[in-house]
């Protein structure tokens, strides 16, 4: 059985950091791709990172370049993403997501999901 679990979320100040873990168990990344996504209320889920399993390639979305950094441990399963000078916008709910090739952009694209774990941004 695949699992996803995230942790990390928390409410955090305006221009501070976090960091949120997805530890993965019942699949073995080779080839794959991981991502994070995130949804605020109302509104739809979004692209904000990926990361190719194999050779670390990394990919973000325009609104947290710069900010944010997506990694992973090979020992661990687990991805990470470390997010700084975060800003209220960057509220929301962040899912890590699973699929089999590379990473994708296109939430449709993964085939395994985490439950979310809450960001809040004060401003």
């Amino acid at each position: 059985q695949v699992q996803l679990v995230e942790s990390g979320g928390g409410l955090v100040q305006a221009g501070g950091s976090l960091r949120l873990s997805c530890a993965l168990s019942g699949l073995t990344l080779g080839s794959n791709g991981m991502g994070w996504f995130r949804q605020a209320p109302g509104k739809e889920r979004v692209f904000v990172a990926a990361i190719n399993w194999n050779i670390g390639s990394t990919y973000y979305a325009d609104s947290v370049k710069g900010r944010f950094t997506i990694s992973r441990d090979n020992a661990k399963n687990t991805v990470y993403l470390q997010m700084n000078s975060l800003k209220p916008e960057d509220t929301a709910v962040y899912y890590c997501a699973a699929r089999y090739g590379g990473y994708a952009t296109l939430a449709g694209l993964y085939n395994y999901w985490g439950q979310g774990t809450q960001v809040t941004v004060s401003s």
